[in-house]
C-alpha cells in the first residue's frame, strides 16, 4: 500500500489515505517520491482560488524521486532520478503545443491538480514530462528547481534585459531568482510583506541591494518588476516603480483583482504581462544552467503527515526560502 494527502474540497483539510501502489500506464513512470517542496499554488487548489477538479486530488507538484517501473514508450528507466513539474500534460497538436507554447494548451493537466501529485509516498507521471536532475544535488535541495526555480527562470526571461530588478513577494521562488539574477550582473531590489523583517535580512543575505516593505517608494527607478505575491493591489505600485519602458510581470496563477489606476501609471510604453505555467524548454535550460550557478537553496524540511501545518505556515508567510515534503 503507498500512502497519500488528498483535497476533498476546498477549504477541507488534506485527508490521510492508503491505496495500492499505483501501476504506469503506457509512456508512464512509477516513482517513489523522495521529496516534494510546497508551493503557493498547493494553497491555490486546497483553498479554492483555483476550480477544484470534482474529485479528490492530491496536491505537490515540486516532485523529486526514483523511477521503480516504466510502462511501454518510455524512456526514463527503472533506477533513474527524476523530477515532476507542474506542467503534467499537453495535447501536442492545438496551435499553442505546435508553436513552441505549449505551456498555453487549453487542454493541458497540470500535477497536484487535475493529475495527482507528490503529497505521497508514491506518483505516477507521463515521461514525457519528467525531466533528469542535476546530478550531486540531493531530494530535498533539488525539489524547489522544479517550480520555483523554473516559473521563476521564465518570469527573468519575460523582464527581459533589466539591470535594475525589483522582486515583490520574497518566497521560494524570489530567493532563486534574486541569486540568478546577480549571477547575471543585475541588480535586486525586494519588496516584502511590510513588518517582515526576517525576509528582508534574507534578501539582503542573499545579494539583494536593498530590501524593503512592499508597500514603500522603490528606492531607485527599476528596468523591470516581477511580482511573485499574488496581491493585486502590488501591480499599479510596481508600474509606478518602472522607468518608461519598463516590464512589469505577474509570475503566479493566481492573484487578487488589481484595482483601478491612473492610464499614466502604464503610459511611457511601460509592459503589464503575465507568465503562465513552463515549458519544458524553460526546464531544460534552467536545468542545465542551475549546477553552474552555485545557488544557495534554502529550504526547510518536514513529514509528509505535517503537509497541513506546513500549508498554514506559508499562509501565513512564516516560510524562509522553501518547505519541502519528505515521505
Amino acid at each position: 500500500m503507498s500512502r497519500a494527502l488528498c483535497c476533498d474540497r476546498p477549504g477541507a483539510p488534506l485527508r490521510a489515505i492508503e491505496r495500492p501502489v499505483p501501476a504506469p500506464g503506457p509512456g508512464e513512470l512509477l516513482i517513489a517520491v523522495e521529496a516534494c517542496a510546497v508551493c503557493r499554488t498547493d494553497l491555490h487548489v486546497v483553498d479554492g482560488d483555483l476550480p477544484h477538479p470534482g474529485r479528490p486530488v492530491v496536491p505537490g507538484h515540486e516532485i523529486v524521486g526514483t523511477v521503480l517501473a516504466a510502462g511501454a514508450g518510455a524512456n526514463h528507466a527503472p533506477g533513474s532520478r527524476v523530477g515532476v513539474p507542474w506542467l503534467g500534460w499537453t495535447c501536442g497538436r492545438c496551435e499553442w503545443c505546435t508553436s513552441g507554447r505549449e505551456n498555453l494548451c487549453p487542454a493541458a493537466r497540470f500535477t497536484g491538480w487535475q493529475i495527482d501529485g507528490g503529497y505521497a509516498e508514491h506518483v505516477v507521471a507521463d515521461d514525457r514530462y519528467c525531466f533528469a536532475l542535476p546530478a550531486g544535488l540531493d531530494a530535498v535541495h533539488a525539489a524547489p528547481l522544479l517550480c520555483a526555480g523554473l516559473i521563476g527562470w521564465r518570469a527573468l526571461k519575460a523582464a527581459g534585459a533589466a539591470t535594475a530588478l525589483g522582486l515583490y513577494g520574497f518566497g521560494a521562488a524570489a530567493h532563486l531568482v534574486a541569486q540568478v539574477a546577480r549571477h547575471q550582473g543585475r541588480r535586486v531590489y525586494a519588496f516584502v510583506r511590510p513588518g517582515d523583517a526576517t525576509a528582508a535580512a534574507f534578501a539582503r543575505d542573499l545579494g539583494c541591494e536593498w530590501a524593503g516593505p512592499s508597500d514603500a517608494p522603490a528606492p531607485v527607478a527599476l528596468d523591470a518588476a516581477i511580482l511573485f505575491a499574488p496581491v493585486g493591489a502590488l501591480v499599479p505600485a510596481a508600474l509606478r516603480a518602472v522607468k518608461p519602458g519598463g516590464t512589469v510581470v505577474c509570475a503566479g496563477i493566481h492573484m487578487s483583482d488589481i484595482p483601478s489606476f491612473p492610464y499614466a501609471w502604464l503610459w511611457g510604453e511601460r509592459v503589464l504581462r503575465s507568465v503562465a505555467n513552463l515549458t519544458r524548454a524553460d526546464a531544460a535550460e534552467f536545468l542545465a544552467l542551475a549546477p553552474t550557478l552555485g545557488l544557495r537553496i534554502e529550504v526547510e524540511t518536514h513529514p509528509l503527515a505535517a503537509a497541513e501545518a506546513t500549508l498554514a505556515r506559508l499562509r501565513a508567510g512564516q516560510v524562509s526560502g522553501a518547505a519541502v515534503l519528505v515521505p
